[in-house]
Protein backbone atom coordinates (compact mmCIF):
# COMPACT_ATOMS: atom_id res chain seq x y z
CA UNK A 1 0.00 0.00 0.00
CA UNK A 2 2.84 2.57 0.64
CA UNK A 3 4.36 1.90 -2.86
CA UNK A 4 1.19 2.16 -4.56
CA UNK A 5 0.42 5.77 -2.85
CA UNK A 6 3.95 6.43 -3.48
CA UNK A 7 3.61 5.45 -7.06
CA UNK A 8 -0.19 6.95 -8.11
CA UNK A 9 0.00 10.46 -5.81
CA UNK A 10 -3.43 11.23 -6.36
CA UNK A 11 -4.97 14.81 -5.97
CA UNK A 12 -6.29 15.91 -2.98
CA UNK A 13 -9.26 18.10 -4.26
CA UNK A 14 -11.78 15.84 -4.48
CA UNK A 15 -10.99 14.26 -1.03
CA UNK A 16 -11.76 18.05 -0.01
CA UNK A 17 -14.82 17.80 -1.88
CA UNK A 18 -16.15 15.40 -0.09
CA UNK A 19 -14.91 16.63 3.38
CA UNK A 20 -16.52 19.27 2.17
CA UNK A 21 -20.27 17.66 2.39
CA UNK A 22 -19.55 15.93 5.72
CA UNK A 23 -18.32 19.51 7.67
CA UNK A 24 -21.25 20.49 5.95
CA UNK A 25 -23.46 17.97 8.19
CA UNK A 26 -21.38 19.03 11.55
CA UNK A 27 -22.03 22.02 12.65
CA UNK A 28 -21.92 21.29 15.60
CA UNK A 29 -17.88 20.30 15.53
CA UNK A 30 -15.58 23.18 16.88
CA UNK A 31 -12.11 21.27 17.71
CA UNK A 32 -11.06 19.04 14.46
CA UNK A 33 -7.81 17.04 14.88
CA UNK A 34 -6.01 16.81 11.77
CA UNK A 35 -2.67 15.24 10.60
CA UNK A 36 0.03 16.89 8.64
CA UNK A 37 0.28 14.84 5.28
CA UNK A 38 3.40 12.48 4.43
CA UNK A 39 3.86 11.86 1.27
CA UNK A 40 1.20 9.36 -0.72
CA UNK A 41 -1.55 10.87 1.85
CA UNK A 42 -4.50 13.59 1.58
CA UNK A 43 -2.91 17.15 1.89
CA UNK A 44 -5.66 19.09 3.89
CA UNK A 45 -4.04 22.49 4.58
CA UNK A 46 -5.99 23.66 1.43
CA UNK A 47 -9.36 22.23 2.85
CA UNK A 48 -8.50 23.55 6.27
CA UNK A 49 -7.42 26.91 4.99
CA UNK A 50 -11.34 27.81 4.06
CA UNK A 51 -12.39 27.06 7.21
CA UNK A 52 -11.23 29.75 9.79
CA UNK A 53 -14.31 29.29 12.07
CA UNK A 54 -13.41 25.52 13.21
CA UNK A 55 -10.28 25.17 15.62
CA UNK A 56 -7.56 23.14 14.30
CA UNK A 57 -5.68 20.66 16.52
CA UNK A 58 -2.65 18.61 14.92
CA UNK A 59 -0.64 15.90 16.83
CA UNK A 60 2.83 16.39 18.20
CA UNK A 61 4.21 12.57 19.37
CA UNK A 62 5.50 12.33 22.63
CA UNK A 63 7.65 9.26 23.05
CA UNK A 64 4.85 6.58 22.84
CA UNK A 65 1.83 9.09 22.82
CA UNK A 66 0.15 12.10 20.73
CA UNK A 67 -0.36 15.14 21.84
CA UNK A 68 -2.45 17.52 19.99
CA UNK A 69 -1.79 21.31 19.12
CA UNK A 70 -4.30 24.13 18.34
CA UNK A 71 -2.44 25.41 15.32
CA UNK A 72 -3.76 28.87 13.85
CA UNK A 73 -0.98 29.38 10.67
CA UNK A 74 0.07 25.78 9.57
CA UNK A 75 3.15 27.21 7.81
CA UNK A 76 4.30 29.23 10.88
CA UNK A 77 3.71 26.85 13.45
CA UNK A 78 4.27 23.52 12.12
CA UNK A 79 7.65 22.41 12.28
CA UNK A 80 9.97 19.42 11.43
CA UNK A 81 9.40 16.43 13.94
CA UNK A 82 9.82 12.92 14.65
CA UNK A 83 9.54 10.46 11.62
CA UNK A 84 9.66 13.66 9.47
CA UNK A 85 6.18 14.71 10.01
CA UNK A 86 5.40 18.10 10.42
CA UNK A 87 4.15 18.58 14.02
CA UNK A 88 2.98 21.84 16.07
CA UNK A 89 5.88 23.36 17.53
CA UNK A 90 6.70 23.34 21.59
CA UNK A 91 5.41 26.53 22.26
CA UNK A 92 1.85 26.05 20.46
CA UNK A 93 -0.72 25.56 23.13
CA UNK A 94 -2.23 22.12 23.75
CA UNK A 95 -5.48 21.07 23.47
CA UNK A 96 -7.04 18.18 25.84
CA UNK A 97 -8.23 15.03 24.35
CA UNK A 98 -11.62 15.12 25.67
CA UNK A 99 -11.71 18.73 24.06
CA UNK A 100 -11.81 17.55 21.01
CA UNK A 101 -14.94 17.12 18.93
CA UNK A 102 -13.51 14.99 15.86
CA UNK A 103 -10.35 13.38 14.34
CA UNK A 104 -9.72 13.29 10.69
CA UNK A 105 -7.30 9.89 10.75
CA UNK A 106 -5.05 9.30 7.72
CA UNK A 107 -4.26 5.69 7.71
CA UNK A 108 -2.73 3.23 4.97
CA UNK A 109 -6.16 1.70 4.21
CA UNK A 110 -9.66 1.41 5.36
CA UNK A 111 -12.20 -1.20 5.26
CA UNK A 112 -15.75 -0.79 4.50
CA UNK A 113 -16.53 -1.28 8.23
CA UNK A 114 -14.51 1.26 9.51
CA UNK A 115 -11.39 -0.62 10.03
CA UNK A 116 -7.75 1.24 9.66
CA UNK A 117 -5.07 0.01 8.64
CA UNK A 118 -2.16 2.37 9.85
CA UNK A 119 1.79 2.82 9.86
CA UNK A 120 2.39 -0.20 12.92
CA UNK A 121 3.23 1.92 15.44
CA UNK A 122 -0.11 2.52 17.18
CA UNK A 123 -0.32 6.40 18.16
CA UNK A 124 -3.94 6.99 16.90
CA UNK A 125 -5.70 3.53 18.06
CA UNK A 126 -3.96 4.46 21.75
CA UNK A 127 -5.10 8.25 21.65
CA UNK A 128 -8.56 7.12 19.81
CA UNK A 129 -9.50 5.19 22.86
CA UNK A 130 -9.01 8.05 25.71
CA UNK A 131 -11.46 10.09 23.34
CA UNK A 132 -14.69 11.19 24.29
CA UNK A 133 -17.42 8.31 23.24
CA UNK A 134 -19.00 11.08 21.29
CA UNK A 135 -16.25 12.11 19.36
CA UNK A 136 -16.34 11.29 15.63
CA UNK A 137 -13.33 9.50 14.48
CA UNK A 138 -13.50 9.61 10.66
CA UNK A 139 -11.14 8.45 8.03
CA UNK A 140 -9.25 10.67 5.42
CA UNK A 141 -8.23 8.24 2.56
CA UNK A 142 -8.07 8.47 -1.48
CA UNK A 143 -10.13 5.55 -2.61
CA UNK A 144 -7.34 3.42 -3.87
CA UNK A 145 -6.54 2.73 0.18
CA UNK A 146 -10.25 1.36 0.55
CA UNK A 147 -9.58 -2.41 1.08
CA UNK A 148 -12.09 -5.43 1.34
CA UNK A 149 -10.59 -6.00 4.93
CA UNK A 150 -8.13 -4.48 7.15
CA UNK A 151 -7.75 -7.49 9.62
CA UNK A 152 -8.18 -5.46 12.53
CA UNK A 153 -7.21 -6.55 15.76
CA UNK A 154 -9.21 -5.86 19.63
CA UNK A 155 -7.12 -3.04 19.82
CA UNK A 156 -7.78 -1.10 16.53
CA UNK A 157 -9.89 1.26 16.93
CA UNK A 158 -13.07 1.39 14.34
CA UNK A 159 -13.45 4.77 12.58
CA UNK A 160 -17.54 5.97 12.39
CA UNK A 161 -16.79 6.89 8.84
CA UNK A 162 -14.61 6.92 5.88
CA UNK A 163 -14.47 9.74 3.43
CA UNK A 164 -12.71 9.62 0.37
CA UNK A 165 -12.63 10.92 -3.32
CA UNK A 166 -14.78 8.12 -4.90
CA UNK A 167 -18.79 10.33 -4.24
CA UNK A 168 -21.29 7.58 -3.63
CA UNK A 169 -19.24 4.76 -2.58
Amino acid sequence: MRRILLETMPDSRAVHDALEHWLGTQPGLRRIAVFAALPGEVDLLAFIARHHDRIWVYPRIGGDSLTFHAVQNPAAELVSGMFGLREPSPAVAEIAIDRIDAFLCPGLAFDVHGGRLGRGRGFYDRILATARIDALKIGVCFASQIVEDTFAEPHDVRMDAVVHDEVGS
